[in-house]
Parts: C-alpha cells; sequence; structure tokens
C-alpha cells in the first residue's frame, strides 16, 4: 500500500471519529448479536486468508463490503485486519506476552525535560511504550508521537540509518494511529530541542483494529458516555476525572480512618428493600426460587453492624434505584454510608464537613475548587445553617409548622401551581413546598435542619420540637448533596414508622418503604443512639467539579442502540 493511501485512510478515520462507516450506521439489515459476530469472524478470516496467499493490502480488503454487506467491518478496520494478518504471516506478533519496557513516558519527562540542548544525544538507552496519537512517515526519517495513559507524550524517531530500510519499511506499512508501540533506543533532543527516543529497535505491543477519532476536535455527548475508553484517551479532562474520583474516595478511606470507622460490605442483593424512599429495581434468584432487590440503600445493615458491637462503620458501594435520569440522578450510582455510635446529627454533620474539605484538598489541592465553566466555588470555612419550617416560613410570608394541616398545605401548593403527588401526607407537602422555594436557591455550602417525621421513617424524633425529626441535608450550589440524621433506634416506634410506610404503599406511594422484621428484631436487641450520614460519590464529583453526574461515573449507563 502506497504512503498517500495510508495517510487518505488515516484522514477518513479521523474524520469519521470512530463513528463507524456509514454502512455500519444505516445497517439495514437487522441481525442477532451472534449473527453479526459470525459475519465479522468470517471476514477477518478472508482478509487473513488473501493476506497468507501473497496479497498486498489495498487488494485484501473489500472497500464496498460486496461480499458481506453494510454490518461488516468499514473500509478502514478491514485495513487494519489486514495488517494484523500481515504481521502474523511475516512472524510478528501483534499482541506481544512481554516487552522490554525499562521506564515510563513521564518517568523519562521528569528525567530529562529542560536538561538537553537542541541536537543533544546521550547514550542512555531506554525502552518506552505508549499509544501512537501522531505520525509522520517521510523518506528516510519517521515521527510517532507516544501518550502513556495519563496523556504525557514523548516524541520517538525512527531511523533508516539506525534500523535499516526494511524494518522502516515495515514501521510505515504497519503501524497505525491508536497502536501500542514499544521502542528502545537513546534519549536525545531533536534539532527543534524535542524530547526524543531515537530508536534502534521497535515493535508494535498492541495492534489497535479501530480507528481513533480526531484528536482535535470535541468528542460529542455520544462518545464521551457510550464509548468513554475513547474519551479517557481523547480527552484529558475524562481521564483526570477518573484520577480525582479515585483521589476523592482515597481521601474519604482516609478521614475515616483517622476517626476509627471500619469499612465493611453490605448485600446488594436484598429480600426487603429499606433504607430510603425510593423505588427498587427486582430480580429473581432462581437457587431459592425468590424474587429479590437491588439494595436501594445499604442504612439497614450497616445499622445491624452497630447492634453487633461495631460502633464506627462506613460502606462505600453501589446503590440501585428505578428512578429518573437527569444531571444529578443515575439508577446505578455510588453511596457512602456511615454510622457511628452515640453520635448526633450534629456531630454526623461536624464529620461530613471535615470528609467534603479534605477531600477537595486531597484531590484539588485546596477548598477552593475550579468548575467545568471557569468559576471558583470554595468549601472551606464554617457553613450555613437553617431549618427547614423556619426558612418556608420566611419564604410563605406566614408560620408553617408541624400543626399545619394538609389541607392547608394543599391549598397554598395549589395556588402555586405545583404539581401534587398521589399519595400525600403533611411532611411530603411540606417538603415540596421547601423545594420550591429554596432548593435551587442555595449555592453555597448550607445544612437544612429539622424534617418532618411523615418523611423520615428511620430518623429520631427531635428533642425538644414534637413532629420533627433531627435530619438534615446539605445543599451545595443548588442540590442536594448529603444528609445526616440522628438515628432512630427504638424498634417501638421503628415498627410505628414501618407501618405508616406499608399504608403509603398501598396508597399508591411506589418510594414507600416495606416493613422489615429482621431489622426490628436486631433493633430489639439493642443498638446505641447514633449519628448516621449519607453522600453520593457521583454528586460529590459534581459538586467539586461542576461536571453532570455521567461524567463523573467512568462508564454511566446507556440505553442500547437497537432501543434508542
Amino acid at each position: 500500500m502506497t504512503e498517500s493511501n495510508q495517510k487518505a485512510l488515516d484522514a477518513q478515520a479521523a474524520d469519521q471519529q470512530n463513528e463507524g462507516s456509514e454502512a455500519e450506521s444505516t445497517a439495514p439489515s437487522p441481525m442477532t448479536t451472534v449473527e453479526r459476530a459470525q459475519l465479522l469472524l468470517d471476514q477477518d478470516a478472508a482478509i487473513g486468508k488473501r493476506v497468507e496467499q501473497g496479497a498486498a493490502l489495498d487488494d485484501a480488503i473489500d472497500p464496498s463490503n460486496a461480499e458481506f454487506g453494510a454490518n461488516a467491518h468499514p473500509e478502514q478496520v478491514q485495513m487494519r485486519v489486514a495488517k494484523r494478518a500481515m504481521m502474523l504471516k511475516e512472524g510478528l506478533e501483534p499482541y506481544p506476552v512481554h516487552l522490554d519496557v525499562t521506564t515510563t513516558i513521564e518517568a523519562l519527562r521528569s528525567q530529562y525535560d529542560g536538561t538537553l540542548e537542541a541536537g543533544e544525544e546521550t547514550q542512555d538507552v531506554v525502552g518506552i511504550a505508549g499509544r501512537v496519537l501522531f505520525l509522520r512517515n517521510g523518506g528516510g526519517l519517521c515521527f510517532a508521537q507516544l501518550a502513556s495513559g495519563d496523556g504525557t507524550r514523548i516524541q520517538a524517531m525512527i531511523s533508516k540509518r539506525e534500523i535499516g530500510a526494511d524494518s522502516l519499511k515495515q514501521f510505515k506499512q504497519l503501524v497505525d494511529l491508536g497502536d501500542h508501540l514499544f521502542v528502545r533506543g537513546r534519549v536525545i533532543a531533536s534539532k527543534t530541542g524535542e524530547l526524543s527516543v531515537f530508536a534502534t529497535d521497535w515493535s508494535i505491543a498492541a495492534k489497535s483494529l479501530q480507528p481513533l477519532p480526531a484528536l482535535h476536535k470535541e468528542l460529542n455527548e455520544e462518545q464521551r458516555t457510550r464509548k468513554p475508553y475513547i474519551a479517557m484517551i481523547a480527552d484529558e479532562h475524562i481521564r483526570n476525572m477518573v484520577r480525582r474520583r479515585s483521589a476523592t474516595v482515597a481521601s474519604l478511606r482516609r478521614t475515616f480512618g483517622g476517626h476509627d470507622f471500619l469499612e465493611v460490605e453490605t448485600p446488594m442483593l436484598q429480600t426487603v428493600h429499606g433504607g430510603a424512599a425510593a423505588r427498587p429495581f427486582t430480580t429473581h434468584m432462581n437457587a431459592f426460587d425468590i424474587d429479590l432487590f437491588l439494595r436501594i440503600a445499604p442504612e439497614l445493615f450497616l445499622k445491624r453492624c452497630l447492634v453487633g458491637g461495631i460502633d464506627r462503620v462506613f460502606e462505600i458501594n453501589r446503590n440501585f434505584r428505578n428512578e429518573g435520569v437527569d444531571a444529578t440522578h443515575a439508577p446505578e450510582f455510588t453511596m457512602l454510608e456511615a454510622y457511628q455510635a452515640y453520635g448526633t446529627y450534629d456531630t454526623i454533620a461536624d464529620l461530613v464537613k471535615e470528609l467534603i474539605q479534605q477531600s477537595a484538598k486531597d484531590a484539588f489541592g485546596s477548598t477552593t475548587v475550579t468548575l467545568t465553566d471557569g468559576s471558583e466555588y470554595d468549601f472551606g470555612g464554617e457553613w450555613k445553617t437553617m431549618t427547614m419550617y423556619g426558612s418556608l416560613s420566611e419564604a410563605l410570608g406566614e408560620e408553617i409548622t408541624p400543626e399545619t394541616s394538609v389541607q392547608h398545605l394543599r391549598a397554598i401548593a395549589d395556588k402555586l401551581g405545583l404539581e401534587r403527588e398521589t399519595a400525600e401526607n403533611h411532611g411530603k407537602l411540606v417538603e415540596h413546598l421547601w423545594e420550591h422555594f429554596w432548593e435551587d436557591k442555595l449555592y453555597e455550602p448550607t445544612f437544612v435542619r429539622d424534617f418532618p417525621v411523615e418523611t423520615s421513617p428511620l430518623v429520631k424524633s427531635h428533642r425538644s420540637i414534637p413532629g420533627v425529626v433531627e435530619k438534615w441535608d446539605l445543599y451545595v450550589r443548588g442540590f442536594e448533596l448529603a444528609t445526616g440524621y440522628s438515628e432512630l433506634n427504638d424498634p417501638v416506634v421503628q415498627r410505628q414508622r414501618f407501618v405508616e410506610q406499608a399504608k403509603l404503599a398501598m396508597a399508591g406511594d411506589v418510594e414507600a418503604m416495606d416493613i422489615d422484621e429482621d431489622f426490628l428484631e436486631a433493633l430489639g436487641v439493642g443498638m446505641p443512639p447514633a449519628g448516621g450520614m449519607g453522600m453520593g460519590i457521583d454528586r460529590l464529583l459534581i459538586a467539586l467539579t461542576g461536571a453532570t453526574i455521567r461524567e463523573t461515573i467512568t462508564f454511566p449507563l446507556v440505553k442500547p442502540r437497537n432501543q434508542i
């Protein structure tokens, strides 16, 4: 294949931005997954057979897909499959087990950046590997830009004089953008001053069969969410999100460790859904022939740990809620919950503030973070506090208390034009009205305290205000980030709350909790007074970065193409 043909194919592949060929996107002939997989295997075999029989790369492929149709590989993928076959024919392993990598691109940059003059050469021989993000094949000297996983780049120089004419011809013929490439050679600075490895040997570390998107163009939402591995290669912001998420979770664990909390794991498959007001996902266990729920919260099992004598406990793990999807909600998300014996919602508020402020310092270097829109947000200092009933009364210009009737609250909601739920009570109406006036107004970190008892079935009643529970929600930049309780530990009152929830469920509330008799029995053994909290890890990243929830989740759930 000529060099001009290769450049044309690379340009065409980049312009398509990893979307596949026009034939693939139109997909005129519906096929099952197995049928299409077999079709692609048959095409791979046909290309390989033609290469084995001596066909040139251009002759080994079928650009029109006349034989295999529109569901088969696009032309660019066919060409890369042919190159893989060519490597195998020539005894070159396209996916070798081991390569003599002696250092990383990051370490090489750290050691040599700023130390070499333009044109200066060293006798230091290194073996490095990275993904090819740029190629310039011309004459007797080729250039390849290699990138490590974190995006650090270095130049490889492949010279006919150094590696020989045959090896250089192979390089030009076989190496594509996106390949993982191994290079061994001397560390030098090019004539333009670019830190480089002047190759004495090279090999493909992993052949890329799919073309990369055009790296100079911004990825679309489809590529970011459906193919996050492409986004990680092309967009440093996506790579940084993965690293910052990891640093944030590590920070949370360190802070908990500093306060003598133990990390535990609780069941994700549960016979009774509880611990939060949410619609669950259901599944079926064949071995026991029973229906199960994917957990909506770990709360009731973590409280069992308190009963068992583990006085400070936390968990970071997945929750599943069969509800809506928007910028702050996802059906599968990571939840942090923690419980501390002899704590209250006041002590838990102090802990949550420390967790968030420390994670900002550890992952971003400061309690003042820079959001995606370029603005700054400060998590430092003291945080505001307000009460739900007090702030709602202020907004309405009349006093609202736990004694305010449901009828009066309905009349206010109707006057404001608020949509009402099928199953309503005093607490739901109060929270609905409060959200109307305040939810998106709370920009700086604010604890909203003292909620209606009807909407908080797992929370201890307020020490001095009847009809109110000791609960707070933490709001940041107009959305709820975390919640904290003084935990209910009276099994008789808890049973009453569960019964009230069951009645709401029978009245049509799909988010109401079930009665969990096993949990009630555990409470009967005796759970110490405790404070507890819950915070979505994805929402914490939203708060720290200004991204959407899909951007904070490394592999967000997306609807399959055949159902769009």
